[in-house]
């Protein structure tokens, strides 16, 4: 029996552009990667970087201008038919970076939930969808009797229960989830982390979470790839990228997170990401392996020096 991992969503050479002729934009180039059943796949990256761009291209939202992504060993991207159209919004769903401002304010609570079982499951009867939206707020600790009220009732962390309620109520296999928690206030963040680690393992569900905070990325990730100005620059098992980021802008990243010692903050030089240091006039960059699943973008003399250090930091075998 095989135990290769099994792909839920392949993104191959994906471009997005916004724009037309001269003020055209591309705000993603070239990105390439692979996230597998069941596992906890983070993009992480400055404002701006695309990361939001490539989560709504996977769930259609957004057109794509070059490449293609795979769902489940099928091509979602571009025109498809209408069954396998139903099927991605069933089974593909995102949780919103804004809770407020994805919910609809005018609308109550078992609306919101159920509006997609409207448009996809039309022939449910009213006892079995509000059954459904029943038990999806249950399943993120609301209670039922909330599903009569507006969104403006509620505090923030309710707010983005509602909008995972909202998700979970189409019994999907992939979620992205869009910042989930920037919008939180600190003593929520970590209910609402635990809340979506539980329902991964009870449903096995598989998440693809867009942050620019690693050190929420650490918490709940299985592997982090590292974007910048659209193009992905490193991608490796989470452990392997905090123990030994080996793209600068990488290094840059991680400098600035706050750490929970205050003698090694003070002593916590941040390191600032300079582009212009790279000289690939001659040698261009390509995507590459260095190590067994750490990936980097890196030109033959950046690929020399990153192995060296991978070198240096190797463990020595016991004899």
């Amino acid at each position: 029996m095989s135990t290769a991992k099994q792909p839920i969503i392949q993104v191959k050479d994906l471009h997005i552009a916004f724009g037309e002729r001269r003020r055209r934009f591309e705000a993603v180039r070239g990105v390439t990667f692979d996230i597998y059943k069941g596992e906890t796949f983070g993009l992480v990256g400055e404002s701006g970087s695309g990361k939001t761009s490539i989560g709504r291209a996977i769930i259609r939202v957004y057109s794509i201008s070059g490449g293609e992504v795979i769902y489940d060993g099928q091509r979602i991207s571009g025109k498809i038919d209408p069954e396998l159209d139903r099927r991605v919004t069933r089974e593909i769903q995102m949780i919103f970076q804004d809770p407020m401002a994805s919910l609809n304010e005018r609308a109550k609570v078992d609306y919101i939930v159920a509006e997609g079982l409207y448009s996809t499951e039309k022939g449910l009867s009213r006892e079995e969808r509000t059954r459904r939206v029943h038990g999806a707020l249950m399943d993120v600790g609301l209670l039922p009797e909330f599903a009569s009220r507006f969104p403006h009732e509620f505090s923030g962390g309710q707010r983005q229960r509602i909008g995972i309620a909202r998700a979970l109520v189409m019994d999907p296999k992939f979620i992205i989830a869009d910042e989930p928690i920037s919008a939180l206030d600190v003593s929520i963040r970590a209910q609402v982390l635990n809340l979506m680690s539980t329902l991964q393992k009870e449903r096995g569900l598989t998440y693809m979470f867009i942050s620019h905070d690693l050190s929420v990325m650490r918490f709940i990730c299985d592997r982090i790839a590292v974007i910048h100005r659209g193009v992905l620059v490193e991608l490796g098992n989470t452990e392997q990228l905090f123990r030994l980021p080996l793209h600068p802008y990488t290094q840059a990243l991680l400098s600035a997170v706050p750490m929970p010692n205050p003698t090694y903050e003070k002593k916590k030089q941040p390191i600032a990401y300079d582009e212009s240091v790279h000289d690939y006039s001659v040698d261009k960059p390509v995507w590459q392996e260095i190590e067994p699943g750490h990936f980097v973008l890196a030109n033959q003399q950046e690929r020399d020096r990153y192995m060296e250090r991978l070198a240096a930091c190797a463990i020595p075998e016991r004899v």
